[in-house]
């Protein structure tokens, strides 16, 4: 009877330590940029297809649903130099969107950030186009982009920042906000829309209009929100971008800023992160916005929630999404809505367990339209970060049919990786 109680001992701790089991799908090789900035996209066809990338040119694939990977680089004409976006698209169809460095020389050259570039696959990762590239303008560098896919309408969307001359300090320089959009090949994109009211600096801080998500709604209206100094701004189009509201709303309050400091972090920022309710659960239409302020002090960092029902005109009350104590740090946060049940999924580090710079990765989901959310750490164990190292400026997450998976950077013993958990809800 001992044996056999001390089996189911045995089998009760497994069964607990493997509720999120934790996926390496890439660390650092000797030389070149460390994996950071990782996106992740199921594709809504086929959920056992998921295709994820990393800073600098990193791509993976995994036809099992994320239990094994295949890693490779992303190779294009016009460079591929970071902020990398994952978006399915139809069939085996994923798109890749990142910066561009076309001379190879990085910031040697002027030439660097001089378009947005978007590759596809029709193979679900196994090959990919060359590309094509949209915001070519001058001298002018296009910067923190963000994509997604209208299945409505069958195209691509995607807004990023314009800097006059990034770092610059000069009065007349500025940051817009701009949109264009695509055919369902990612080719063909239409001339860059500046959408936003207010310009900002090109200092890349809490005055640089930036953080710009763009999410679509059921009936193909597009949504998008970015931050400037404390506000979140929030505009939308309901004729596939021609046309955009002439005053952006403002949904809510970054309190401190963007552009924060957190122990153990080279940068971090709190910028929003848009997301619409597609499924045909009563929250359908709903818009979210998930963000993070220090508006509980320096050394108290929250994750919030806004959400609006009447596609944008007015937001609720911010809502505490990390559900700790005060005077712990929440961080790097992003969201994704499963189309399929409506549920809330955010991801975001965390160290409320810890008195140190010790980080994990924790989950919230909500399943009553973001009123309240259910928290659980889903990283087997902490890291510990290091300011000397850049940890990229976001993790991610995607979310289909129950099948969660967050994508997120660790930090151990000098070795930089990239990591996801395996939820099926």
């Amino acid at each position: 009877m001992k044996s056999i109680h001390f089996l189911l001992l045995i089998f009760i701790a497994s069964s607990v330590a493997c509720q999120t089991p934790n996926v390496l799908i890439h660390a650092q090789e000797k030389g070149g940029y460390l994996p950071c900035e990782p996106t992740i996209s199921i594709h809504p066809e086929n959920p056992e297809l998921v295709v994820a990338g990393s800073i600098l040119n990193n791509v993976y694939r995994s036809e099992d649903g994320g239990k094994t990977w295949f890693h490779d680089t992303l190779q294009s004409p016009y460079g591929v130099y970071g902020d990398p976006c994952v978006v399915a698209g139809d069939s085996a169809q994923f798109f890749y969107f990142h910066l561009s460095d076309p001379t190879g020389k990085g910031w040697s050259d002027t030439g660097i950030l001089d378009r947005i570039v978007c590759q596809m696959t029709l193979d679900g990762g196994r090959s990919w186009n060359d590309g094509s590239f949209v915001g070519l303008n001058n001298d002018k560098d296009q910067d923190k982009e963000w994509a997604c896919y209208d299945h409505v309408n069958d195209r691509l969307i995607t807004t990023w920042t314009q800097f006059d001359k990034y770092g610059s300090s000069a009065p007349g320089d500025s940051s817009n906000i701009l949109f264009s959009r695509a055919d369902q090949n990612g080719e063909n994109w239409t001339t860059p829309l500046r959408i936003n009211q207010y310009a900002g600096n090109c200092l890349d801080d809490d005055r640089t209009t930036e953080g710009a998500v763009p999410s679509i709604g059921p009936n193909g209206e597009i949504y998008v929100a970015w931050a400037l100094k404390e506000k979140i701004y929030f505009d939308r189009s309901t004729d596939g971008g021609k046309t955009w509201l002439n005053e952006d709303i403002v949904a809510g309050e970054i309190i401190g800023g963007w552009d924060m400091k957190i122990p153990g972090i080279q940068r971090c920022n709190g910028m929003p992160i848009t997301c619409t309710d597609l499924s045909e659960g009563e929250n359908r239409g709903k818009i979210y916005i998930n963000y993070a302020d220090q508006r509980n002090g320096k050394d108290d960092t929250d994750i919030w929630l806004i959400s609006s029902e009447d596609g944008g005109d007015s937001w609720s009350d911010p809502v505490r999404v990390n559900d700790d104590g005060k005077g712990s740090h929440q961080f790097f946060t992003w969201m994704d809505v499963d189309p399929v049940t409506g549920f809330v999924y955010i991801v975001f580090y965390d160290r409320r367990e810890h008195q140190d710079n010790k980080t994990d990765v924790f989950l919230a989901t909500s399943k009553d339209g973001g009123k309240t959310f259910e928290n659980k750490k889903i990283s087997e164990s902490p890291f510990i970060p290091s300011d000397a190292v850049f940890f990229g400026d976001y993790n991610n997450i995607s979310a289909y049919d129950g099948k969660v998976r967050p994508i997120w950077t660790r930090y151990e013993n000098g070795v930089m990786s990239v990591w996801t958990a395996l939820i099926d809800n």
